[in-house]
């Protein structure tokens, strides 16, 4: 029953809101009871923060085996990484990057959704600091920001714009920045 409950708040969640998705939708989405929610999940918010958790471990895996696949090459783990964000902002029903519109409906540092949200952008962070560290770059902290930067921008993009470009635009901007120009 967590499960299935955790199924329906993720479609829930990413295609609604946070907040316009009550637990009321999801007890009568799954067709169980109150109780067996609360059994669950103690608050609405507890659930928030496993759809956030299952989203962050789906984001880890697959930008995981894109380093993976690059092998050491940092142009081609972030031509990957930025496929990757360009097919999910291409993808049907996409509304933006969970954890920004996590961010923007939970404005408190000390909620638990927001710090999952943190928690997953210093990984991010820890991702691409990984990345560049063999470029001995002068300033790797600005320029490690400036990638998270881009990557939230591609985000953004994918809904607000164009998503067949998002790929092709945050690979070119992150090479550019890193000085790590196409061969």
């Amino acid at each position: 029953m967590r499960e299935r409950l955790l199924e329906a708040a993720t479609e829930m969640f990413y295609a609604q809101g946070l907040r316009a998705v009550s637990a009321d939708k999801i007890i009568e989405r799954v067709g169980t009871t109150k109780v067996t929610f609360y059994r669950h999940f103690r608050t609405k918010d507890d659930l928030i923060v496993a759809y956030l958790e299952r989203r962050a471990a789906q984001e880890r895996e697959g930008i995981g085996q894109a380093v993976d696949l690059a092998g050491g090459d940092i142009g081609k783990a972030l031509d990957l990484i930025a496929g990757g964000i360009g097919a999910v902002a291409c993808s049907p029903g996409f509304r933006g990057c969970p954890f920004i519109n996590a961010a923007a409906e939970y404005p408190d540092p000390d909620s638990p959704v927001r710090k999952v949200v943190d928690t997953h952008r210093g990984w991010y962070t820890s991702v691409y600091e990984s990345l560049i560290a063999p470029l001995g770059l002068p300033d790797q902290a600005a320029v490690v920001a400036q990638l998270v930067l881009f990557r939230d921008g591609a985000m953004v993009a994918g809904y607000l714009g164009d998503p067949a470009a998002v790929a092709e635009s945050l690979s070119r901007g992150s090479r550019a920045l890193i000085g790590y120009p196409r061969d």
